[in-house]
């Protein structure tokens, strides 16, 4: 009886569900200037990049998902499974006609060069064939209806846009929920560090004969900065992104340098090229203070919170905590050159500690070992009563004297 009635009450949760779900219909939204019309859940979404794979895989959509496309990096290590249940249509964009061949009724991508003529095509012309279309909004084509700067916000938005089309608004506000607290608790273990906001951070994304490819005030990577309390050394640069010279990169002097690792541009190549003469006297490349991330943490995305998370507990393990584990929350002044000056200072002392000792020792010993003459104390004549003693030399004549006498 108990096991009927359990079923019955799952049935009943699973009925309700569905019911909730068919009651949100339709939805309709304004996304990148574009009013999108959804009568029902999609069940047979395509996604066209990885920030919106991973969106969607985090919301437990796998099943209403006929097809993925164009990674950058390995996928979240949880979701890994449910990716592979999931068809693969292309390693970079599908071309048009690979895509229709799904049949898709929804198509999801992170940038609006999916929505190319020769990929997955303008969205009106997928409105009139029955094709729902989402962009995120960070990558909105027309650059005016993109976020001036990209926030926290603006990324679960996007979250909750795409769980209301899917008919999962609660899983959505369960995630969103989810990854606040992880940026509370993340923000709370950073709070008693004062001099969080003097620390100086470089977002090294890529580099090239033009200059270097740097996270400037606006986009991601100025978030993530700006959700940790430290300052980004390019915060004056408009955009997501800007170019700027080495000249500059030196001259901001980093503390911390975060190296994105691509496969066009890894993060390999990044520290090879900050040994180099010229660069490695800024305080973070002395110090060897830099944190890799891959490539898909640096876009709008649900991986944004664990960026921060990695960031933060970096800074405390690295920067902020003393060896003693102590409140002071300063790393030691001493650079590993420093290190090795020292101990081969002390080397040489003890080296010459050494040679000094063992001069010493054998100086002794050759004053201590008797000459040819026998070095005695010989009584003086007439004094012999008195026990007096004088240092005298006795050789083979004295002892000739003493024995006539």
């Amino acid at each position: 009886m108990f096991a009927a009635a359990t079923s019955a009450s799952v049935l009943f949760v699973v009925r309700l569900s569905l019911c909730s779900a068919e009651e949100s219909f339709p939805v309709t939204l304004t996304n990148c200037g574009f009013e999108v019309t959804f009568e029902s859940a999609p069940e047979r979404a395509v996604t066209m990049n990885q920030a919106a794979t991973e969106i969607m895989l985090a919301l437990e959509l796998e099943d209403s998902m006929v097809g993925t496309a164009y990674l950058d990096d390995a996928i979240l290590p949880e979701y890994k499974d449910a990716y592979e249940t999931i068809p693969v249509l292309s390693e970079t964009y599908p071309p048009r006609e690979d895509l229709l061949a799904v049949d898709p009724d929804f198509i999801y991508a992170s940038y609006s060069s999916a929505f190319g003529d020769d990929y997955a095509g303008p969205r009106e012309n997928l409105t009139q064939l029955g094709i729902g279309s989402y962009v995120s909004p960070s990558a909105c084509e027309n650059r005016t209806l993109r976020p001036s700067v990209v926030t926290i916000e603006d990324v679960f938005g996007e979250i909750r846009d795409v769980a209301d089309i899917c008919g999962v608004a609660e899983t959505g506000e369960t995630l969103t929920t989810e990854l606040q607290a992880d940026l509370d608790e993340i923000n709370e273990d950073l709070l008693s560090y004062a001099e969080l906001a003097h620390i100086k951070v470089f977002w090294f994304d890529s580099f090239n004969d033009n200059g270097v490819y740097v996270g400037a005030c606006c986009g991601a990577p100025g978030m993530i900065m700006r959700l940790l309390g430290v300052t980004n050394v390019f915060e004056d640069q408009d955009g997501s992104w800007a170019t700027v010279s080495w000249d500059d990169v030196v001259a901001s002097d980093p503390d911390v340098i975060v190296l994105v690792n691509a496969t066009w541009d890894t993060a390999k190549e990044k520290i090879a090229k900050l040994l180099e003469p010229a660069l490695a006297n800024m305080s973070a490349v002395k110090d060897e203070s830099w944190v890799t991330l891959d490539f898909s943490y640096t876009t709008p995305n649900i991986r944004n919170v664990r960026a921060v998370q990695i960031l933060g507990r970096h800074l405390i393990r690295e920067v902020f905590e003393s060896n003693d584990g102590s409140s002071s929350k300063s790393k030691s002044s001493l650079k590993k050159s420093d290190v090795i000056i020292i101990v081969v200072v002390l080397v040489v002392v003890v080296l010459c500690a050494i040679v000094v000792l063992l001069l010493y020792f054998f100086d002794c010993r050759n004053k201590a070992k008797p000459t040819n003459t026998k070095d005695v104390l010989v009584p003086l004549e007439g004094d012999a009563d008195k026990g007096q003693e004088v240092e005298g030399v006795i050789t083979e004549e004295s002892k000739a004297t003493k024995g006539k006498a």
